[in-house]
């Protein structure tokens, strides 16, 4: 999983704050095409200056709700707000908003600076003030020597930082990316996601980004919508999206996660117990839940959250500790990844960071394996 950069403490973040007004507000949105209804009485409000994520796999809405968001595409039913503008028949072009494309659309025969300039020529825009502005841009986007080249003599990761500036040259408002990243490779797209959060963090605008990437996502964003098919499964920051889902859908999109199936049997104030066969175990949580006694429930369970040992935990009273034989193991470097069969049957997934070079790994192959976790590690799902 993606690690999210550290963002400097603040008294209130925008969306926590009563006083602020949504920069951009969705309101009950709904988009059809014939039967077949795409984006599905959406309601959304995104603050100025916020890293917006919406992220969904394919079909979700995710890429209808932004081209409605620019103009290309009009709500069915609904209202889209920006600065406190209603934007029904108002043309893309007329929107304070700009556009960052998949494909980044540069034109192939004019250089990296006139590909830069291009929208503000467009606009009869001074060139004094096009110069100025054009190489501010490339030196924002670090690329004030390649200002001669065409697309073609670029990189991949460059091609993207010409066209993040030819949508950032004409200082819209908010500026929407679909996908931005999908056409770079993965270290250069890791290295591209920090580079994206530094020039929206130094420009202030507010950047809503279309993205299938979860870790891309995570990364990025300061908050993230969960879309599935057609609605907003869960709007949160990466953290809450990761340590609180609120369905089995989320939990199992965001991430890797082990789901144990069980009853509750005991429901207090400041924990919950559960019966699970399918863990072999009962499952204590140390907080209450919204469910009734008795109720069938899904337990999410993250694989780093979950500690092996060959040992049984000492002091264990049997709440939260599983046995289960070590069939499969993965070496990724940095961490290595166990896949444990229980005594009940279901394979669980454990991850475990590498913290020390090893020639013989303590837990190995067909080993029996205790499995235990704390009580916060699970989160209960009813949904």
């Amino acid at each position: 999983m993606a690690v999210q950069p550290i963002r400097k403490p603040t008294r209130l973040e925008p969306w926590q704050d009563p006083g602020q007004t949504p920069y951009v507000r969705i309101e009950k949105v709904t988009k059809a095409f014939g039967d077949f209804v795409a984006v599905d009485d959406v309601s959304l409000s995104i603050y100025r200056g916020e890293f917006f994520a919406l992220l969904g796999g394919s079909g979700s809405g995710k890429t209808t709700l932004l081209r409605m968001l620019a103009g290309f595409e009009t709500p069915t039913e609904g209202k889209i707000f920006i600065d406190g503008v209603d934007m029904a028949g108002i043309p893309p072009y007329e929107r304070p908003v700009n556009m960052m494309f998949q494909s980044y659309a540069l034109f192939p025969h004019m250089t990296v600076e006139q590909n830069v300039a291009f929208g503000l020529k467009q606009d009869n825009v001074a060139k004094t003030e096009i110069r100025e502005r054009v190489g501010a841009m490339l030196d924002l986007v670090q690329l004030g020597r390649f200002a001669k080249r065409k697309p073609h003599q670029l990189s991949g990761g460059q091609r993207q930082r010409v066209a993040l500036a030819r949508s950032l040259v004409k200082r819209p408002k908010l500026l929407l990316l679909d996908e931005p990243l999908g056409a770079l490779d993965k270290r250069l797209r890791e290295q591209t996601q920090f580079e994206l959060v530094n020039i929206q963090e130094k420009l202030g605008v507010t950047f809503i980004v279309v993205t299938h990437d979860q870790e891309e996502a995570m990364t990025m964003s300061s908050r993230i919508a969960v879309m599935n098919h057609g609605v907003i499964a869960q709007t949160g920051t990466p953290t809450e999206i990761y340590e609180y889902p609120q369905s089995r859908f989320v939990a199992e999109f965001i991430g890797s996660v082990n789901m144990f199936e069980g009853r509750v049997v005991e429901d207090q104030s400041d924990h919950v117990l559960i019966r699970s066969e399918d863990a072999g175990c009962d499952l204590y949580i140390n907080h209450a839940v919204a469910v009734p006694s008795g109720a069938t429930v899904g337990v999410a369970v993250r694989p780093e959250k979950i500690a092996l040992s060959k040992e049984p935990p000492a002091g264990a009273d049997g709440r939260n500790v599983a046995t289960g034989i070590v069939r499969e193991i993965a070496y990724l470097g940095d961490v290595s990844i166990y896949l444990v069969e229980l005594k009940t049957g279901k394979t669980v997934r454990v991850t475990a960071p590498n913290l020390v070079r090893r020639t013989e790994m303590p837990i190995t192959w067909d080993d029996e394996v205790y499995l235990t976790w704390r009580p916060f590690a699970g989160v209960v799902l009813a949904q």
